[in-house]
């Protein structure tokens, strides 16, 4: 009924622990894009069956899972290798009390951790992405900054209320920052994609543009409108992290138009 998708590159510190969390019920298929650590000896030691395709994007890694992976199974979870869904989520899906067959794509919310800390309001929930698939119905587009992935808008959507737990940053800041210069340089110029479904997020980034502006609107927002000063020194460190993000793709936006 379900198979769980893991998109790995050097994932041997988060991928044991996610897949501690995956029941063993489950197939679970791993598509590697050239790790050099011991991700993939970690994967065939749980079992999983290991694809290796290099990195072509989300939207593109996510359709060669659905499409090449000889996946049979009517439903995909794809779980983010430093992601954990609880069994509540599991449970839901096996209930029997499930809506799916009026949806094509499930969209997930995330809750967000930062060194082991749950922030609670920096973020700015709900954050949803598409998570459960129907293989049969389901494509994968590249998204409006570029870099993140979509459904087409051929898909039924449905939400869930039940979120998954992001461990998204351990305090690696300068690896961070490197693998956010790239992705900024991929959002200098937003455009939606012909076909995708948007998210409400999505629209209003669109709207706003590359100004200036959105520097300190970004701080404002996280830490100040969503409530960030509750979450403490957490808190403050999201805000500052995403407002330099912001920053770092305005004053590459502004390199580009100088140069042209």
């Amino acid at each position: 009924m379900l198979t769980i998708v893991i998109l790995t590159k050097n994932e041997q510190v988060n991928l044991p622990g996610c897949l501690a969390a995956i029941p063993e019920r489950y197939p679970i298929v791993i598509v590697d894009s050239g790790s050099t650590d011991d991700t993939v000896a970690i994967a065939n030691s749980r079992g999983c069956r290991v694809y290796t395709n290099p990195w072509p994007g989300f939207a593109e890694q996510r359709n060669f899972a659905i499409r090449q992976c000889d996946i049979s199974t009517p439903w995909i979870l794809f779980v983010d290798a430093d992601e954990i869904y609880p069994q509540s989520f599991y449970d839901w899906f096996e209930s029997g009390t499930t809506d799916t067959d009026s949806i094509d794509v499930l969209m997930v919310p995330s809750i967000l951790y930062l060194r082991g800390k749950r922030l609670n309001h920096a973020p700015g929930y709900p954050i949803y992405h598409p998570r459960l698939v129907r293989r049969e119905t389901t494509s994968f587009v590249r998204n409006h900054t570029g870099h993140g992935e979509a459904v087409i808008n051929t898909c039924r959507i449905g939400y869930s209320a039940i979120p998954y737990e992001h461990y998204f940053y351990h305090g690696e800041i300068i690896e961070w920052m490197h693998k956010h210069v790239d992705k900024a340089a991929q959002e200098v110029q937003l455009k939606p994609t012909t076909g995708a479904v948007m998210t409400t997020r999505g629209r209003l980034s669109v709207l706003l543009g590359r100004s200036w502006i959105r520097i300190i609107a970004r701080f404002l927002y996280h830490f100040v409108f969503r409530g960030g000063f509750l979450d403490g020194v957490a808190g403050l460190e999201f805000a500052l992290m995403f407002t330099w993000y912001e920053a770092t793709i305005y004053l590459q936006a502004k390199a580009g138009t100088q140069a042209r």
